[in-house]
């Protein structure tokens, strides 16, 4: 007699997490721009090892010196080693994108959030102030506010994060709405939740990943609007480097010695490009819509 068969048991369910994490995986050039943002990172948290001499220590007996052994980079106009200025730099520009970003989101996140669900007047009023603020140019608005708090970087941060808000504000609204068409916000209400728990426990995790490629994609945003900042004067202050203050100084000696624009200019190009394909890879990995 044959052995009875006991019951073939189910394949573990996969958490969108992990599901998540395994889409973007296979997105080629999600995975580029994740390796790229990730190089810039290490860079930034390995600075004081990294960096061959001190970014602000000057050295008369080696201005503007080209690419060599000694300096990969060349010196700038008082002799100041351009690898170690352009390594301690992006410390400037990734602080700048991704905490500015974050001041964006806790600030319009919560506004998108209550404009969305609460409809009404509440709405109105939001979204008036929204259509207000993105009636001005984003670099207009950033430089003014920048100008009226004071130079330096941190005043840079906080006007980049007011600016970048409306954006913020904008997607959650739109993603709240569509959220609060779904059965199961109806199935909530019918089952007695006050409006703060349906907001908190049922909508605002379905709204996290439009959020989350917002976010990613303002990074690249935040770290130009720095750069541009710094270069008028209104960013991270000499002698301490940041590669939009490093491209002022450079607009001196494009002639002379082109190497001070044309390395801060790269290391601004690779670490927008990073999180410009990784934000893509995300919205194409989160958004059900565009997943082939």
């Amino acid at each position: 007699m044959s052995a009875a068969v006991g019951p073939i048991a189910a394949p573990a369910p996969i958490s969108p997490f992990r599901l998540g994490l395994r889409r973007f995986r296979r997105h080629r050039t999600g995975m580029v721009g994740l390796a790229l943002v990730l190089g810039f990172i290490a860079v930034a948290a390995l600075a004081p090892l990294l960096a061959p001499y001190s970014p602000i220590a000057a050295s008369w007996d080696a201005i503007r010196l080209a690419p060599s052994l000694a300096h990969p980079m060349g010196t700038d106009e008082i002799g100041r080693d351009e690898l170690s200025r352009v390594i301690w730099g992006a410390r400037a520009s990734l602080a700048a994108g991704v905490l500015s970003v974050l001041m964006a989101a806790a600030i319009g996140v919560p506004a998108g959030l209550v404009a969305g669900f609460a409809g009404g007047w509440v709405d109105a009023i939001l979204s008036r102030i929204v259509d207000a603020m993105l009636a001005i140019p984003f670099l207009i608005l950033a430089i003014a506010l920048a100008a009226f708090l004071g130079p330096n970087l941190r005043n840079a941060m906080i006007a980049i994060g007011v600016t970048s808000a409306p954006g913020f504000m904008r997607v959650a609204r739109a993603a709240t709405l569509d959220t609060m068409t779904f059965d199961f916000i109806e199935a909530a209400r019918a089952l007695g939740n006050p409006p703060w728990r349906i907001a908190l426990r049922h909508v605002a995790p379905n709204i996290t990943a439009p959020v989350l490629v917002q976010a990613t994609l303002s990074i690249a945003t935040a770290i130009i609007a720095e750069a541009s900042l710094s270069f008028l004067g209104l960013g991270e202050q000499p002698p301490f480097p940041s590669w939009g203050s490093m491209l002022n100084a450079a607009q001196q000696f494009l002639t002379q010695a082109p190497w001070l624009a044309i390395f801060p200019g790269i290391a601004i190009f690779l670490v927008v490009l990073g999180f410009n394909l990784m934000g893509d890879g995300l919205r194409d990995v989160l958004d059900t819509r565009r997943r082939g």
